[in-house]
């Protein structure tokens, strides 16, 4: 088989069937491919439309999660499932349009030595401060972490089965698929594309989950905040060194009285931040430790609809 779309969806009950309609009108009879529908518990009916188009169509694999699970996880069944020469992750609103995967296959097919094409936006559509925010992101994240990351490149993207095979070897729980992306090598190709208006439905990203995925992504590629613990808790305990050392001229030298109550207070709850916060930074990473080493599964399937062959 030649290409895998791999679709994730939650509540996408108005979307599933205009993707497909949109895939079979590109491809046609042109290339051998199907589509992983991976349902991540939905609580709308897409998990009805989706059996649907199973039963009418033989192309059409379908993956229900008994819970949500989240995309990460439903990109992973995705690809698990997967069995074309090359792979596509593509989202079910239509925002990215299967006429670009089309335009990624043909990079692959005139150049032998590109394993990925990755897809980023020129233009955003979003506000100016979101923008800014993720550029920060960016700039952060490249920073602190050996693995580079390229400011707007997406999911969506096409691989080689080589590739696929390797990002599969990464059985992590945690996963942040950019970082596992680019973490695993290959030479890839970053083809600007513009998202399209979504048709129904409403973006599942808030700024909150937004956050929550930008920490997530720093604390799996990079272990500079632990350092950055470190050395914070090695530059408040110079500075108390050096206020001592302060002090003690003041008192002995001049006859200055040192304030006590005050200065207490503030030094109290100024060390006692800083190890707070040491311990946050520290328990994120045990925490994700302690998930992992308790080998859950990153996903579990309630049904998964296919057609043997």
């Amino acid at each position: 088989m030649k290409l895998s779309l791999v679709v994730p969806c939650y509540n996408e009950e108005g979307n599933v069937e205009r993707l497909f309609q949109e895939v079979k009108n590109t491809f046609k009879e042109n290339i051998d491919y199907e589509i992983v529908f991976v349902n991540d518990g939905s609580m709308d009916k897409t998990a009805q439309e989706l059996k649907k188009l199973h039963n009418n169509n033989e192309n059409i694999q379908v993956i229900s999660f008994s819970r949500n699970f989240g995309k990460e996880a439903a990109m992973y069944a995705g690809l698990k499932e997967s069995k074309g020469e090359l792979v596509c992750v593509i989202d079910a609103d239509l925002q990215q349009h299967p006429e670009e995967v089309v335009k990624m296959i043909e990079i692959l097919d005139n150049n032998q030595d590109i394993d990925c094409v990755t897809a980023y936006q020129k233009k955003r559509r979003e506000g100016r401060l979101m923008s800014a925010v993720k550029s920060c992101f960016y700039k952060l994240i490249n920073k602190i972490s050996d693995v580079k990351f390229v400011n707007g490149a997406s999911d969506f993207r096409i691989m080689r089965r080589c590739m696929v095979e390797a990002v599969l070897s990464m059985t992590e729980y945690h996963r942040f698929s950019k970082g596992i992306f680019n973490w695993v090598g290959f030479n890839t190709e970053y083809m600007p594309y513009e998202a399209r208006e979504r048709k129904t439905g409403r973006s599942k990203w808030s700024v909150k989950k937004l956050i929550k995925y930008a920490l997530e992504g720093m604390v799996s590629f990079s272990t500079k905040p632990l350092r950055f613990a470190t050395y914070v808790g090695f530059i408040s305990s110079l500075a108390s060194i050096i206020y001592l050392v302060v002090v003690v001229i003041q008192k002995t030298l001049y006859g200055i009285d040192v304030p006590g109550y005050a200065t207490i207070v503030v030094l109290v709850l100024l060390l006692g931040g800083l190890q707070l916060f040491c311990l946050g930074v520290l328990g994120e990473y045990l925490a994700k430790m302690y998930i992992q080493v308790k080998n859950r599964p990153v996903y579990i399937v309630k049904e998964h609809l296919k057609n043997e062959e």
